[in-house]
Parts: C-alpha cells; sequence; structure tokens
C-alpha cells in the first residue's frame, strides 16, 4: 500500500498483496462489492469468502459491514481483486458441502416404476410410450 501526499490529499494506492479495511457497499449472490478510503471499489468474490463452501453470501458478509480484506491483485480492466479468506487461518481439515436429502418416496417410486415400464420395453423403444406410438408410422393394407 503506498500513501501519497498531494496538496493535502493522502491517496492510498492498493497493491497486490496489500491488506486494507473497506467498507461493503452491496452484496451481491456471486460477492461483496467493497469500498476504500480512496473511493476505489473492488469485488470479494464468494470463492474467496471462507475455507468452506459459501452456499448463501448473507450467512457471512451484509451490506455496511466494515472488513479487512487482503488485495490479490487486479483484472484486466484494472479492478480489485479482493479476499477475506486469505486472512484467515486455514481450518486443518475444510469441510465438505451437505449432501441433498433424497426425493419424496412418491418420486421414487415413479422413477422405479418407469425404468422397470423402459427396461421391459426394451432397446429402440424410447419414444414408444403409452401415447403416441413410434416416431415412425406404418400403414396398414386392406
Amino acid at each position: 500500500m503506498k500513501v501519497c501526499r498531494f496538496w493535502r490529499v493522502t491517496f492510498v494506492q492498493l497493491d497486490s498483496g496489500a491488506v486494507a479495511e473497506g467498507r461493503i457497499t452491496r452484496v451481491t449472490d456471486f460477492g461483496a462489492f467493497i469500498q476504500f478510503e480512496n473511493g476505489e471499489t473492488g469485488l470479494v468474490h464468494i470463492s474467496q469468502i471462507a475455507h468452506s463452501f459459501v452456499r448463501n453470501i448473507h450467512d457471512h458478509v451484509h451490506e455496511g459491514d466494515t472488513i479487512e480484506v487482503k488485495v490479490l491483485g487486479r483484472d484486466e480492466r484494472g479492478r480489485l481483486d479482493l479476499s477475506i479468506k486469505e486472512l484467515l487461518e486455514e481450518p486443518e481439515e475444510i469441510p465438505r458441502p451437505r449432501a441433498i436429502g433424497r426425493q419424496s418416496p412418491q418420486f421414487e417410486a415413479k422413477l422405479r416404476s418407469f425404468m422397470r415400464d423402459a427396461k421391459e420395453r426394451g432397446p429402440g423403444a424410447i419414444g414408444a410410450g403409452k401415447k403416441g406410438g413410434s416416431s415412425t408410422s406404418t400403414k396398414r393394407k386392406k
């Protein structure tokens, strides 16, 4: 972080690796926008919030909070890429996200029935259901 004094104005330049404090101005599904004293704004992507899987960013950060972030660098447009997790101590074991529960018993029964019917019809019977029949039409001779 470089501090330049010019005409009684303090300008803080944020370089890669710098640690700075900023205020969260906006929270989206993909990250949080941080504004610094010098007026610059950067993004903490959702993948840089915590070491564990972040399902809902609103569980971790809130608009108006003041937080410390590490500057990872700048993208090709000069925008700041920031990280919160780089300042956190890495856990010994990163918890895995919870598995999604099983489907309802009714869904499971319908799926088993569908798979059994498909197996009975055999290969090549795709699209040949109870309604509509085969995709190719055959004419009956009288």
